[in-house]
């Protein structure tokens, strides 16, 4: 028998299948539910065990770890009678991976405390590509003796992991996070569209570009996107739309300006609202293209 604490994974998407797996090829004993029913094929097909609900998921597990897209969905998930508070054990540690607000991580640790439920908040970053590498960086907020509970967890999803401070740390770093990535796709972009209209070989220029100091793993993950106009979703418009929104408001409620950032996060919006919600980030490059007259 493994000695492994029994896992149950909750929200099984993009980012939420892969990392899961990594934890069952890791030796864990893994039981998902999602909404979609082919990603609980998906699991079982890769050694896990598939739950009918959240509460039976959750039932008897030691560590409880969450990846959906947003804050009404966490909360949509760990409130309420079939919910996560409800039916895990006493004792038992709630991961929260989603990226979310600080607030809403802040008030599920509050409530996870009254219900004898551990909780931290552990978003990350890597995308798609991060998550099925077991290569992802994991920004952690919550109690020193949680985290130490849960590093040989996040050992097996990811190579840089550390603990930020109190409950909600861990969603502010990863705001910081969002907001880095999207200024810094949006300058690939702008530069992408500058030397094809100069007449530049792209792909040559953008390896030159990369192994200087305007490098960088944007770039690295994100050339062949913008090479080959291939926007096939690693990490959605859609998700960074709703994550610049949680730093822009998180920025103002502290008195920081994110004068770049708030420029950027209009144009993420723009590009949604012109039906590219659904595409990678790395299609930032087709608002860039509008802008500067070409047919997208």
């Amino acid at each position: 028998m493994s000695t492994l604490p029994k896992v149950a994974w909750i929200g099984l998407g993009i980012m939420g299948s892969p990392m899961a797996e990594n934890l069952i090829k890791a030796g864990y004993s893994v039981t998902g539910f999602t909404l979609e029913r082919e990603k609980l094929d998906r699991l079982a097909a890769n050694g896990g065990t598939v739950a009918p609900s959240i509460a039976a998921a959750v039932e008897g597990a030691d560590v409880i770890v969450t990846m959906v897209p947003a804050s009404p969905h966490v909360e949509a998930i760990a409130y309420g009678e079939d919910g996560i508070l409800e039916n895990a054990r006493k004792g038992a540690l709630l991961i929260d991976m989603s990226s979310i607000t600080p607030q809403t991580s802040i008030d599920l640790a509050g409530a996870g405390r009254e219900k004898g439920v551990r909780v931290l908040d552990a978003p990350v970053s890597g995308g798609e590509a991060g998550a099925v590498e077991a290569v992802l960086s994991i920004m952690v907020g919550g109690e020193q003796a949680d985290f130490d509970q849960a590093k040989p967890v996040f050992e097996a999803l990811g190579r840089t992991i550390v603990l930020c401070g109190p409950h909600g740390a861990g969603q502010t770093v990863k705001a910081a996070n969002q907001l880095i990535v999207a200024v810094n796709i949006q300058a690939c972009a702008e530069a992408v569209v500058f030397l094809e209209k100069s007449g530049v070989d792209l792909s040559a220029a953008l390896d030159v570009l990369n192994g200087g100091l305007a490098g960088s793993t944007v770039l690295t993950r994100k050339k062949d996107n913008f090479i080959n106009r291939d926007f096939a979703p690693g990490f959605r418009i859609d998700l960074h739309h709703k994550d610049m929104g949680i730093v822009t408001d998180a920025a103002r409620n502290v008195g920081a300006a994110l004068p770049v950032g708030a420029v950027v996060a209009q144009l993420v919006a723009s590009l949604r609202a012109q039906g590219d919600g659904g595409l990678d980030h790395s299609a930032l490059l087709r608002a860039v293209e509008r802008l500067s007259g070409q047919q997208v």
